[in-house]
């Protein structure tokens, strides 16, 4: 700690042309130059992927292979989780028209229609000709 302290108030008491490297500006700015070239050349053409693919080499085999074992149970329960709601709502929608449908409808029928009285065996319908009297 004491080395730092020393170090620190040296470099305080320096001016900065004092700090930068001997050479002059011209200097300077082939070193930034040096160091953009060199960050290109770091830089690996690699998708998110391949980079999350690299980070499981850190854990022990044990691990990984739990995880992988894991996601393919998940993966597999949601699939037939899928399969088995199409299964019971196709089940649910054709049984709820086949046995319930008919009887809404038969009902609102029989209310938006009241019960008329039999006309077969009343004498007649409403608005015909009054039955002939006598012998034809």
């Amino acid at each position: 700690p004491s080395l730092v302290v020393v170090v620190m108030a040296a470099a305080a008491s320096l001016s900065p042309e004092e700090l930068l490297p001997k050479g002059g500006a011209g200097k300077a700015e082939e070193l930034e130059d040096e160091l953009e070239d060199d960050d290109d050349d770091e830089e690996l053409d690699e998708t998110l992927a391949e980079r999350l693919w690299g980070l499981t080499e850190m854990f022990p085999e044990s691990v990984r292979s739990a995880a992988g074992a894991t996601f393919d149970l998940s993966l597999t329960i949601a699939q037939k989780m899928y399969r088995f709601s199409r299964a019971a709502l196709w089940i649910g929608t054709t049984s709820f028209m086949i046995l319930v449908l008919p009887v809404v409808f038969e009902t609102e029928k029989l209310e938006v229609h009241p019960q008329r009285p039999n006309t077969g065996l009343s004498g007649g319908m409403p608005g015909a000709l009054p039955p002939l009297s006598g012998k034809i």
